[in-house]
């Protein structure tokens, strides 16, 4: 039985598993807001609205995967830290569900905080989609879509009772 597994995994090792991925930005704001989940020291707050999500994962499923998890990241550089990279939005894709994913309008999940005041003024905010290839047998990659948009943050904060 471990040798019939090891060849269905092998029969879809070479997939690349990509995808083009179409990402838009409504509106962004920045806030600078009190942290209540630590010090409570005030912290750089982002507010993406109106993500739009567009990709096909038709070519990525195969008998060999069973679903794929897909998140939403951006990725920026502060004075605190070279690289930031904060999860905003998430889907777990079912074989059983529709592959091709168009979704015009949803907001982040997540927040978007960043640990000190590294987001305002920030003109390269990447955002990109990623998933993960949930196999029926074999490895479980990572792979990042073809496709991503960069967000250009405001230069001052939004107004803010300094809360979120």
């Amino acid at each position: 039985m471990a040798v019939l597994t090891f060849m269905c995994f092998l029969s879809t090792y070479y997939n690349d598993d990509l995808a083009d991925v179409n990402i838009k930005v409504g509106s962004v704001q920045v806030k600078n807001v009190a942290d209540f989940t630590t010090t409570r020291e005030r912290k750089d707050l982002a507010i993406i609205n109106n993500l739009g999500v567009k990709v096909d994962l038709s070519q990525v499923f195969n008998w060999n995967v069973k679903e794929i998890f897909l998140y939403l990241t951006a990725e920026y550089s502060s004075d605190v830290n070279a690289l930031n990279q904060v999860v905003l939005w998430d889907k777990i894709v079912m074989r059983e569900d529709a592959q091709r994913i168009d979704i015009p309008s949803v907001d982040p999940e997540y927040y978007f905080f960043d640990d000190s005041k590294g987001l305002i003024g920030n003109e390269n905010v990447t955002l990109t989609l990623s998933w993960n290839v949930i196999p029926n047998a074999g490895r479980l990659p990572r792979v990042q879509g073809l496709g991503s948009t960069t967000v250009k943050l405001p230069s001052t904060y939004a107004h803010s009772s300094g809360r979120i």
